[in-house]
């Protein structure tokens, strides 16, 4: 039985790293310093339902960025896949692979096969999946990649603060993005 990772927790200071984005341009968690950062962790770049989400985030990344906020994808595969599957989105926002999980393992993102299961059996799963297919997004089995993997988001704030830390409990579930429009609409109301 493997142990569960470290989850990280609201109040705790975002970990950095460094990294390259899908077309080899550096990442430096410490440069989004100043400004909010929704970083979200994702199975892998050939699955349907990850890439509805990007989607979704794509239509609002315009509205985010004038509410002071930058987003980064990280997904659980290799830059030819990236390339082959999500990125044909052209998404406004840095997309970095992590194959080797480095990543993952950082900020404690679970693989869990009966997560992925009950995933899997939920009627509501079918929804998405349909919802994922009419945004052109099909079923598509990436190969050699963690298909147990859960994903995650975590809301950081201008100072490195995680302030929201959102583990997911079934493969499609992201953070609520009513949530995230709530912090941005409290921070703006203090300046």
């Amino acid at each position: 039985m493997t142990q569960a990772p470290t989850k990280l927790m609201v109040g705790m200071t975002a970990p950095i790293f460094q990294s390259v984005d899908l077309f080899d341009q550096p990442i430096n968690l410490e440069n989004y310093r100043g400004r909010w950062l929704l970083l979200s962790f994702y199975r892998n770049a050939a699955c349907a339902i990850c890439n509805l989400q990007v989607h979704k985030l794509i239509s609002k990344y315009d509205e985010y960025q004038q509410k002071g906020m930058e987003m980064l994808a990280i997904f659980e595969s290799p830059k030819a896949n990236l390339l082959q599957y999500v990125g044909k989105q052209d998404a406004p926002f840095p997309i970095i692979g992590d194959p080797e999980a480095h990543l993952y393992d950082l900020y404690g993102i679970e693989t869990s096969e009966e997560k992925v299961k009950v995933t899997m059996a939920a009627s509501s799963t079918q929804q998405v999946v349909k919802e994922a297919a009419e945004a052109g997004f099909n079923l598509t089995e990436e190969h050699g990649s963690n298909f147990y993997r859960i994903p995650a988001d975590f809301l950081i704030d201008p100072d490195g603060i995680i302030r929201e830390a959102f583990y997911s409990e079934l493969v499609g579930e992201h953070i609520n993005l009513a949530v995230v429009d709530a912090h941005l609409k409290a921070q703006a109301a203090t300046i």
